[in-house]
């Protein structure tokens, strides 16, 4: 007895476009694919779009109807929908216009959410000067910002100055809550600090897209940030990602993500760092570990918002760190 038909998505390796195809069988269906699609039947096999598994008789039976096919003549491969992502990006270069206009395509008639989501964000970030630095090249992008940045790296360098310097009010403000007998030492210790950060130029060059080498480790030299979710997490859940250098409404957006110390600021390193010059009876306490848990990546993380979590994170302080031996100093008889 022959198998009822069932109705099924087709479309080539490297096409958008789909046919409605009716098959009993896998070997029907193949036979009607290449026929269609004008390939060779020998050779040639049919592959789900989604992640590209080949299909067998017997995973064929268990397809649903609809399912989105791809059928692949002989030599050709596809890795899933990913496949048609990487496709476009290839034309990036030289063809943007016919990039977005072939992810506008595609979205039409695409179903998943996650799909739909990377198709609509490609469009929305092709669609602007992505790749524009100055004023002069992209002037909406700066709509609302002060006419003294030039170009976006020093804004958005800026703005991670700020956040610095706001940590370190942060810093200096709990001097009030820190033993009157060590409040000397604690402001010893914030003058260190405050001169190491303008060294340092308040670690602006982390979002400095064009300061490659120091900030490799949220970003590459495009301008691409991406969420390194909550921070019990190997990496965000929802695979957030944002390039602020593309358009008005990005930068926007940025600014509502957050740097997540690991290790909380308030909570534990700024207490423990008053605690550390309250007792340090003679020992010299190792500002630079405190500077590094504050002000630099080996204790912050970009989060965005919907991933930062507001609750204790219960991670303390190396107490092996807090304080370091000093200098030994030999007179010679």
């Amino acid at each position: 007895m022959a198998e009822p038909l069932r109705p099924f998505r087709l479309r080539g390796c490297g096409s958008p476009q789909k046919f409605g195809v009716a098959a009993g069988s896998l070997r029907g269906l193949l036979r009607k694919g290449c026929r269609l699609l004008q390939l060779p039947l020998a050779g040639s096999r049919l592959c789900l779009y989604e992640d590209g598994t080949e299909l067998t008789e017997s995973y064929f039976r268990a397809l649903p109807p609809q399912t989105e096919l791809v059928l692949l003549g002989p030599g050709e491969s596809w890795r899933g929908c990913a496949s048609d992502i990487e496709r476009l990006l290839a034309a990036f270069c030289s063809q943007q216009g016919a990039v977005v206009e072939a992810a506008r395509r595609l979205l039409t008639d695409e179903r998943a959410p996650h799909r739909q989501k990377l198709l609509a964000d490609l469009i929305h970030n092709l669609s602007e000067n992505i790749l524009a630095e100055d004023k002069e090249d992209d002037k909406k992008w700066f709509e609302g910002l002060e006419s003294r940045f030039k170009n976006k790296s020093s804004y958005l360098r800026h703005s991670c100055e700020s956040r610095m310097r706001g940590y370190m009010r942060e810093v200096t403000g709990f001097i009030s809550n820190v033993h009157p007998a060590a409040r000397d030492a604690y402001r010893g210790i914030i003058d260190l600090m405050a001169d190491k950060l303008k060294s340092v130029k308040y670690n602006g060059c982390y979002f400095d897209r064009r300061e490659e080498e120091e900030a490799a480790r949220l970003c590459t030299a495009e301008g691409w940030f991406s969420c390194q979710g909550p921070f019990d997490r190997d990496d965000c859940p929802c695979k957030h990602s944002i390039n602020p250098y593309s358009n008005r409404e990005s930068r926007i957006l940025f600014s509502t993500w957050n740097l997540d110390h690991i290790i909380e600021k308030k909570r534990a390193v700024v207490p423990e760092l008053a605690e550390a010059v309250k007792t340090r009876d003679g020992r010299e306490v190792n500002w630079e570990y405190f500077y590094q848990l504050l002000f630099t990546l080996d204790n912050l993380k970009l989060v965005h918002i919907a991933c930062h979590k507001k609750t204790n994170h219960n991670l303390s302080c190396d107490k092996t760190r807090i304080y370091r031996k000093r200098k030994q100093t030999h007179e010679i008889s």
